[in-house]
C-alpha cells in the first residue's frame, strides 16, 4: 500500500462526487424556469440512491466474485469483508475500501446523466424507481464487465480507462430510449425552449471540468505518471472541445455562445474519458477537436430530422461523445503509455484493439437498450402505469406540482 496513492485517490473520489452537483447546475440552467428545481433535484437524488445502494449491495454486485464475466455476487453486502489493507486485485497500491469509495462516485453520477433527456415530463416518483432499477440492471453489470476482476469486456481485449462504455454510452443510449418511450413534451413542435440561466450552465460545466480531473486522473488508481498523463489529456481535450464548438457556433450562427462553449468543453471531456490513460497527448487534441462537431451535428441537425425529444441532449453529448471516444481509443491507444492496455491502436498498425473497441461499444448499446426496456416496464408496474405527468402539470411546470417549491418568484410572462 502507498499512502500517497491512497490520499490521492480519496481526494479524486471527492472531486468526482462534486461533479453531480455540477451536473445539476448544468442541467438546471438549460431548462425553463418553471422546471429548474425538478431538474436539479433529479440529478442530485442519485447521491441518496447511489451511495446507499452501493454500500448495501451495489459494490458487491459490480466488483464481487465474478459470475460469467457479467456480474459479481453478494459476498460484500454492507461492505462486510471489504479490506482496508489489501487491494481489490493484485498490483493496486490502494486498499479495496478506497477503490470502493472511488467507484461509488461513478455509480452516483452515471444515472444522473439520464435525467437530462426527460426533463420537464417524468413524474419524480417514477424517475426515482427507474434510477434504482437501472443501477441494478445496467450499471452494475457494465461496471463489472469493464472493470471487474474477470469482466467479459476486459477479457475480450477492449479498454475503457474512466467510463466511456460504463458511464457515457450506457447512460446516453438509455436516455435516448427513455425519452422516446415517454414521448415528446406537449408543445415540443411549437414552443421555443429558452435557456433560463446561462451562468448556471457555465458554472455547472466548469464544476464538471474540475471534478473530471479526479474522474480521469484518479482512474490511474495511483499517484504516478499515468495519473499525470490522464490529467493532461483531460485538460487538452476539454480545451479543444470548447474551441471547436465555438467554431461550429460561428459557422452556423455567426456568433460564439457561452452555452455552446460550455457544452463543447463537456463534449471534449466525454470524448477523452475512455482513452485518457491510453492515448498520446497530441491525440487528445484531435479527440477533443472532433468530438464537439460530431455532437453539434447530432444535436443541431440529426435530432431535428429524426424528431426525438432528448430535452438536454444527454444522448447527443454523452452517448455520441462516448461512442466516438471509444472509437478514438481504438485508433490512438499506444501501449508504451499504459502497459495494462491491450496493445496499440489502429493508427499504430494494430487492428485487434480497434475491433474489440467496436465490439464493446456494440455490446454496451445492447445492454443499455435491453436493460432500459426492462427498467421502463418495472417502473411502469410500480408506478401504476402512470410514469409521465399530465398535460396540465407539464404546462404549469413540475417544480410546484411535484415538489411544492419554485426556484424563483413568479413573474408573469417569464415562463
Amino acid at each position: 500500500m502507498d499512502s500517497g496513492s491512497i490520499g490521492f485517490v480519496m481526494i479524486c473520489a471527492a472531486f468526482v462526487f462534486f461533479m453531480t452537483p455540477g451536473l445539476s447546475y448544468f442541467y438546471g440552467g438549460l431548462v425553463r424556469r418553471k422546471n429548474a428545481v425538478n431538474t436539479m433535484f433529479a440529478s442530485v437524488i442519485t447521491i441518496g440512491t447511489g451511495i446507499v445502494m452501493w454500500v448495501l449491495f451495489g459494490y458487491s454486485l459490480a466488483f464481487g466474485t465474478d459470475h460469467f464475466g457479467i456480474i459479481g455476487d453478494f459476498s460484500w453486502l454492507g461492505l462486510e469483508g471489504v479490506s482496508k489493507t489489501e487491494p481489490y486485485v493484485e498490483g493496486q497500491q490502494i486498499p479495496n475500501m478506497v477503490f470502493c469509495l472511488f467507484q461509488m462516485m461513478f455509480a452516483v453520477i452515471t444515472p444522473a446523466l439520464i435525467t437530462g433527456a426527460i426533463a420537464g415530463r417524468m413524474r419524480f416518483k417514477s424517475l426515482f424507481f427507474f434510477i434504482v432499477f437501472w443501477s441494478v440492471i445496467v450499471y452494475y453489470p457494465m461496471a463489472h464487465m469493464v472493470w471487474g476482476d474477470g469482466g467479459f469486456l476486459a477479457k475480450i481485449g477492449s479498454v475503457d480507462f474512466a467510463g466511456g462504455n460504463v458511464v457515457h454510452i450506457s447512460s446516453g443510449v438509455s436516455a435516448l430510449l427513455l425519452c422516446i418511450l415517454l414521448g415528446k413534451r406537449y408543445d415540443y413542435a411549437r414552443a421555443n425552449y429558452r435557456i433560463h440561466n446561462v451562468p448556471f450552465v457555465a458554472m455547472g460545466a466548469f464544476i464538471l471540468l474540475f471534478g473530471w480531473f479526479g474522474f480521469n486522473a484518479g482512474s490511474a488508481l495511483a499517484a504516478d505518471g499515468l495519473a499525470a498523463h490522464a490529467f493532461v489529456t483531460t485538460a487538452v481535450s476539454s480545451a479543444a472541445g470548447m474551441l471547436s464548438w465555438m467554431l461550429c457556433d460561428v459557422i452556423a450562427d455567426k456568433k460564439p455562445t457561452f452555452v455552446g462553449a460550455s457544452t463543447g468543453l463537456v463534449a471534449g471531456l466525454v470524448g477523452i474519458t475512455p482513452g485518457a490513460g491510453f492515448v498520446p497527448i497530441w491525440a487528445a487534441i484531435i479527440i477533443g477537436f472532433t468530438t464537439s462537431p460530431i455532437c453539434f451535428f447530432m444535436i443541431s441537425f440529426v435530432k431535428k430530422k429524426l424528431g426525438y425529444d432528448d430535452a438536454l441532449d444527454a444522448f447527443g453529448c454523452h452517448g455520441i461523445g462516448g461512442i466516438w471516444g471509444g472509437i478514438c481509443t481504438g485508433l490512438f491507444t499506444q501501449a508504451s503509455i499504459n502497459d495494462i492496455g491491450q496493445g496499440n491502436g489502429l493508427f499504430f498498425g494494430d487492428t485487434k484493439l480497434f475491433l474489440m473497441q467496436l465490439a464493446s461499444i456494440g455490446i454496451t448499446i445492447v445492454v443499455a437498450v435491453v436493460g432500459t426496456l426492462i427498467c421502463y416496464a418495472l417502473t411502469k408496474l410500480v408506478s401504476g402505469g402512470n410514469i409521465r405527468v399530465d398535460a396540465r402539470t407539464e404546462r404549469a411546470g413540475l417544480d410546484r406540482a411535484e415538489h411544492g417549491e419554485a426556484a424563483y418568484p413568479s413573474f408573469t410572462g417569464l415562463d
